[in-house]
């Protein structure tokens, strides 16, 4: 409450600043995630860059099992990124952008993770320019994946 008292005594501007500042940022802890990927793989070492400028602490683990983790976790074949992230009790697959991740820890939906499948040209990570919105998926069990958000 002390918090949006002080928000209205900074005027409609100061606390649409605020605001946007707070949705925006990263999260206030560090979020410790681990990336498995293919070990040549760089664009997945840039996705694991990205995150850490985005305040997760990740950890990389090269792996040539990359496609059973992914299924492991329950995400389609025709579904799974170049990588695979675990982070809290949540997976995400692919160069799935920070604010989607970001939204997915705040909303905390009963869901296993997120996916971006395959390797979108402009993604995070990704070299290139953007061709088309990025579809993320939801992975959950039992169900067919379902967009979460397009970005």
């Amino acid at each position: 409450m002390k918090k949006l008292i002080g928000l209205a005594n900074l005027g409609t501007a100061g606390a649409a600043a605020i605001l946007a500042m707070s949705l925006n940022a990263a999260p206030a802890a560090a979020q410790e995630a681990t990336l498995y990927k293919n070990p040549q793989c760089g664009c997945c070492e840039s996705y694991a860059d990205y995150l850490r400028e985005n305040g997760f602490t990740v950890e990389v683990k090269p792996t040539h099992d990359l496609v059973q983790i992914s299924r492991d976790a329950g995400i389609p074949d025709d579904f799974q990124g170049c990588h695979t992230t675990f982070l809290e009790d949540y997976v995400v697959s692919g160069h799935v952008p920070v604010n989607v991740v970001n939204k997915l820890l705040d909303e905390r939906p009963d869901i296993v993770g997120l996916t971006l499948p395959g390797m979108p040209l402009g993604s995070p990570g990704m070299g290139g320019a953007k061709q088309e919105p990025f579809k993320i998926y939801t992975v959950e069990e039992g169900v067919n994946p379902t967009v979460y958000a397009v970005e």
